[in-house]
């Protein structure tokens, strides 16, 4: 079995297009929300999201072909190169074939959808973009950056909701540790930035109905209400331990383990007994082969709604037992707000992040303890060596993902 480390992260965010000011955000505790009128004269409907701020493509993708490309793919392509000249090599030095590009998204590329839609609607056939079908499908992202990198091995779009930034980070780790593939360009990524998509979970009661930025993402406060919709992508360099080595490379952590279950309960609440989500846990811990308490801290699915954030404090009791009260535990969305395919990938980033910096970031706005809730959900950024970590994505379809890191000394 080949060890597999990360040595590479790109970046779309609420909060930052760079890893630098990614990082630099989530040490000033600073979130990415603001409020967007949806609908004109419906007051009721004006609620917070979290939009990318600032983005710019043509660094890598001319405006031309930008406009032939969704947002999604727009997204992937920047924070694959991002990761790519992060990791400092192009891996020429490599068989294409043994370099793959796995990329989830839940959606894909709705903005596209709706376009075309309604041009087919209002204005005939003849009005639908040719490009509307490569737009919209969720697999365009990975075969994109494929086409950038030149990379031809697996190339696939994991699609499992919220999960799928998080099973494709999983996927591509067990193809490098099994010895298929020697390095991957893998997350996810997302871009939901219309009223159709927003009307959606807002009408399935799953967004917030708050109208206050600061307390609107809040995870395992007992005020919280709901998750804050939001855009961008998380991409991470994957590479077989002794080629990294090898090149001198900067390694940020080593992923030693990957859990995927489902609840098997509805399509779109978790199991309240948390059993699917504390299988995934321990699945990653034991293929990781630390002992469970040397886990000392957990990146938090933690979306902020009332059903999600008491289920997986559950699920982590389940898990650690005695021990999950040394867990120190947060929620990137505290500050990011919910990014659904792509948020598997950003908390990775924020995950080896604080495992890199000794620190682990606050639960941003949460002020109100919940006793449902009531594990060390971390208020102020602390300092402290992280020994083992989790990251864990729960998608609608009762999907459950989660990766285990380690550090590397």
């Amino acid at each position: 079995m080949k060890r597999v480390v990360v040595t590479g992260l790109g970046v779309v965010s609420p909060i930052g297009n760079t890893v630098e000011e990614f990082w630099n955000s989530i040490v000033a505790n600073k979130h990415g929300f603001e409020l967007a009128p949806w609908f004109e004269g419906q007051s009721e409907e004006l609620n917070v999201v979290a939009r990318v701020k600032n983005f710019d493509c043509t660094e890598y993708i001319d405006k031309k072909t930008a406009r032939r490309t969704d947002m999604i793919t727009q997204y992937a392509v920047y924070a694959s190169m991002k990761a790519l000249e992060d990791a400092g090599t192009d891996f020429k030095d490599l068989d294409p074939f043994r370099c793959g590009t796995i990329i989830g998204s839940g959606i894909g590329g709705i903005k596209t959808t709706e376009e075309q839609i309604l041009n087919y609607n209002n204005k005939g056939n003849g009005r639908v973009s040719v490009f509307t079908i490569p737009m919209m499908i969720g697999n365009m992202a990975a075969g994109t950056v494929a086409i950038k990198t030149g990379f031809k091995g697996a190339n696939y779009c994991t699609v499992s909701a919220c999960a799928s930034g998080t099973h494709a980070i999983g996927e591509a780790f067990r193809l490098i540790k099994h010895g298929y593939l020697d390095c991957a360009i893998t997350g996810g990524t997302e871009c939901c930035d219309i009223g159709f998509a927003f009307a959606g979970f807002n009408n399935m009661h799953a967004v917030t109905r708050s109208t206050d930025v600061d307390r609107a993402s809040i995870p395992f406060d007992k005020e919280r209400s709901g998750f804050v919709l939001g855009n961008g992508a998380g991409i991470i360099i994957l590479e077989e331990y002794e080629h990294a080595k090898a090149r001198g490379a900067k390694i940020y952590a080593e992923i030693s383990g990957y859990g995927a279950t489902c609840d098997a309960y509805h399509e779109t609440s978790p199991d309240p007994t948390g059993e699917g989500g504390a299988k995934a846990m321990q699945l990653a811990v034991e293929e990781a082969g630390i002992p469970f308490g040397q886990v000392n801290y957990v990146n938090a699915h933690g979306t902020s709604t009332p059903i999600n954030d008491r289920t997986e404090t559950a699920a982590l009791k389940t898990v650690f037992g005695e021990h999950a009260k040394n867990l120190a535990v947060n929620s990137t969305k505290s500050m990011t707000g919910h990014l659904l395919g792509a948020a598997g990938g950003v908390e990775a980033i924020a995950t080896v992040l604080q495992m890199k910096n000794n620190l682990v970031h606050a639960n941003v706005g949460l002020k109100v303890d919940d006793p449902e809730c009531d594990l060390d959900n971390v208020k102020t950024n602390r300092e402290m060596k992280i020994t083992g970590a989790i990251s864990n994505s729960l998608g609608f379809g009762g999907h459950n993902a989660t990766i285990c890191f380690v550090p590397v000394e």
